[in-house]
């Protein structure tokens, strides 16, 4: 009899997840909380070179890089126009929303069944597995359950109610897309400019639109009721006075935005001391959140779902699989996170600390490439064909 997997979440863990689950051997259901088109927070996200070929192992590689463009190399500088550092980081930068519509409809037409308006809720041990509970009083069983449902994972909660809080890391963000106008710069790079109050980065696409976002700092973690009233039009006006004074194109692409996102805190998980019960697990943000500044939060949680449906597949009971999973995945994920948040200390750091910053970075970088010190990132790769054996490490 086939296994039946019910994943809580429906953005790129989720899907992701169940097509990997698929290839195994395993049955899935995804219940979704939002609408279809609902796509939650976010302009566009990085998929690392790690991440893409992690997509490669499901026959997703192609897909993907059919959208959004290369986004190889990062040229840095500050307020001041002084150019910092360069180096390459080969990935490619997709919307969000391209991104998750695209997986969603792939793992639909591979025979993925796709839920919306499912807002999980709780969840109890059957005979045979695990029953989940929605807000609207359906219910769904099987023989395990998933969360892919995000930073704050509702199964997380479940399986560990002593669970930590994620870590607020000082800092906001938004962003948007700009038309017609020029921008100094080519397609294929990132230029993130440490300014004198704010961090900021853009692309250029091919067809010129330029992509971009900003991370203002704030000490204090903002209530969702709070960023909710922050308009489009006062952010415009933060941002502007933010970068007033700075070198750099920042003012422009802000002006050229017709329509700036709503902002959002930035999070993570410096570690989640558990992962699984019984019948449950986490993957993706749910289990590892990092800062968007280490580029590699969607990376991480297509890495997870293919290692667990390799998990999964061979070995004979949930729990020995969750063990294993957990033992494969926890010291890469949290060396990530802790990259991540070293990273997002330099884009708020104070005014001695940009001097500091400006005086060590072009040194750091250059040692960085000259060493291929990022390798054990972005050089990780699964071969499915791999046996997991219930003391892998």
């Amino acid at each position: 009899m086939t296994k039946r997997a019910l994943i809580i979440g429906g953005g790129i863990a989720g899907p992701v997840t169940a097509m990997a689950l698929r290839r195994a051997g395993i049955d899935s259901d995804v219940f979704e909380a939002y609408d279809r088109g609902s796509d939650g927070v976010g302009v566009f996200l990085t998929l690392a070179i790690n991440g893409l070929e992690a997509l490669r192992v499901l026959d997703l590689h192609d897909l993907v890089c059919d959208l959004g463009m290369d986004s190889s190399v990062m040229e840095m500088s500050n307020g001041s126009g002084k150019w910092l550092a360069s180096t390459r980081q080969p990935s490619r930068s997709l919307r969000r929303a391209d991104l998750y519509k695209a997986l969603r409809d792939e793992a639909v037409r591979r025979g993925v069944r796709i839920h919306h308006g499912k807002r999980f809720v709780d969840a109890s041990s059957t005979s045979g597995g695990v029953r989940a509970v929605f807000a609207d009083g359906s219910s769904a069983e099987g023989d395990l359950l998933i969360g892919a449902d995000g930073l704050h994972s509702r199964t997380r909660t479940l399986i560990d109610p002593q669970a930590p809080r994620a870590r607020y890391v000082g800092l906001l963000n938004t962003g948007g897309f700009a038309d017609g106008i020029e921008v100094p710069g080519k397609p294929g790079a990132y230029y993130f400019i440490f300014g004198k109050r704010c961090f900021f980065g853009y692309l250029i696409h091919p067809s010129g639109e330029v992509w971009w976002f900003a991370n203002p700092p704030s000490r204090v973690e903002l209530a969702r009721e709070e960023l909710a009233k922050i308009t489009p039009e006062r952010w415009r006006a933060k941002l502007m006075e933010l970068f007033e004074g700075d070198a750099g194109p920042m003012r422009d692409i802000i002006a050229a935005t017709g329509n700036i996102a709503p902002g959002w805190n930035t999070y993570d998980f410096p570690t989640v001391p558990k992962w699984f019960s019984e019948n449950m697990v986490i993957v993706g943000d749910a289990a590892h959140a990092t800062s968007p500044s280490s580029g590699q939060g969607a990376s991480m949680a297509i890495e997870d779902a293919v290692v667990l449906a390799m998990c999964l597949r061979d070995l004979p009971g949930n729990a020995d699989a969750f063990a294993a999973f957990e033992r494969l995945r926890r010291e890469r994920v949290e060396r990530v996170v802790r990259h991540g948040k070293r990273n997002g200390d330099g884009k708020a750091p104070g005014a001695v600390g940009a001097y500091f910053r400006d005086l060590a970075l072009p040194m750091v970088m250059k040692q960085v490439e000259k060493r291929n010190a990022l390798a054990w990132i972005h050089d990780y790769r699964i071969d499915w064909d791999d046996r997991v054996t219930a003391g892998a490490r």
